[in-house]
């Protein structure tokens, strides 16, 4: 069995530092990378890059609405072209600092409100997958694993790209299998251990426990450790070793 590990990385922004991503690289197998919409600037974009080359971690773009006070995650009333148009700019960004480095944009996953927005939500999807197929049709496209994954990879498929899901060890999910609002106590979890046995979970048998203790089906190939959590580098780092202690190997999606 194998499954991709991703994290959140350069969100530091100017002079301001967020995240543990030297900490967190070693863990991982897979790195998204703010574009500087949401957080990141230049100088963090190609020192993250650089990072994540010299460790052999695949590079994805991690878009998202032009929210920096908010970090992305607040919603924003834009037309489907408005969003075509800003993860053009911010995958062409990226992809930039990809080619100047010698290596080669794998993916892309929007970020914050615009991820959490575009589930189940055709125009939001097809916006993101028709950005990223005038880019690279070759991108695989990261969306969030549940009851919308399949009408949702129809919508991908039809443009052109591939899409794969994705789950969250380190947050707690509502029983139709969406992630519980951050606004909610216990909605995001600092417990290295119970984050490892959720990943485990995730990862062998396809379920996660929701908030009211029903297990939910979910179909996942990469699952993702949040940078900004201030317990992010020892998440990753306890759950790589469960999954491999499991016989499960971490491996960059589509290897």
């Amino acid at each position: 069995m194998k499954i991709d590990l991703n994290c959140d990385m350069g969100e530091s922004f100017g002079a301001y530092t967020l995240g543990m991503d030297e900490k967190i690289i070693s863990a991982i197998s897979s790195a998204n990378i703010a574009c500087g919409f949401h957080a990141g600037d230049p100088i963090v974009m190609n020192r993250t890059v650089k990072l994540a080359a010299d460790h052999g971690v695949c590079i994805g773009a991690h878009p998202g609405f032009p929210d920096l006070m908010g970090f992305g995650r607040r919603t924003m009333d834009c037309t489907a072209d408005e969003i075509r148009n800003y993860l053009m700019y911010q995958i062409g960004a990226l992809q930039g600092f990809c080619v100047a480095h010698g290596v080669r944009l794998r993916h892309v996953k929007p970020h914050g409100a615009l991820y959490n927005m575009a589930v189940g939500n055709e125009p939001i999807i097809r916006a993101i997958a028709q950005a990223i197929a005038r880019i690279d049709k070759n991108l695989f496209m990261i969306s969030l694993a549940g009851k919308y994954a399949n009408s949702m990879a129809a919508i991908a498929r039809e443009e052109g790209v591939r899409m794969i899901f994705e789950a969250f060890p380190d947050r707690a999910y509502t029983p139709e299998g969406t992630l519980v609002s951050r606004k909610q106590p216990g909605a995001v979890i600092h417990d290295p251990e119970e984050a490892a046995n959720r990943a485990l979970l995730m990862a062998t048998e396809g379920i996660v426990v929701a908030v009211d203790g029903a297990p939910v089906p979910l179909s996942v190939q990469t699952l993702c450790v949040h940078g900004d959590n201030p317990a992010a580098a020892a998440l990753a780092r306890t759950i790589r070793d469960r999954l491999e202690a499991s016989g499960v190997s971490v491996k960059p999606m589509g290897a």
